[in-house]
């Protein structure tokens, strides 16, 4: 088990995740890919808010550049 980024995300691969985005987004949804750039693509995407409902978004492919940060 590797301590570099891309390790973890790779150990992260098919479980669930947290990503919060730029403008106060979030997304949880399981880890289906990733690349270099930190591009991610989730599974079964649900968009957090601060109220009690949770928008499902199904597949979703998040841009890197966007990402704050990924929770495994």
């Amino acid at each position: 088990m590797g301590k570099r980024p891309l390790d973890i995300l790779n150990n992260a691969l098919g479980n669930p995740v947290i990503i919060k985005l730029k403008g106060e987004r979030s997304f949880r949804g399981t880890l289906e890919g990733y690349d270099i750039h930190m591009n991610l693509v989730l599974d079964n995407a649900e968009e957090l808010s601060d109220s009690e409902n949770e928008k499902k978004m199904g597949t979703v492919v998040v841009r890197g550049d966007n990402v704050v940060y990924i929770s495994p």
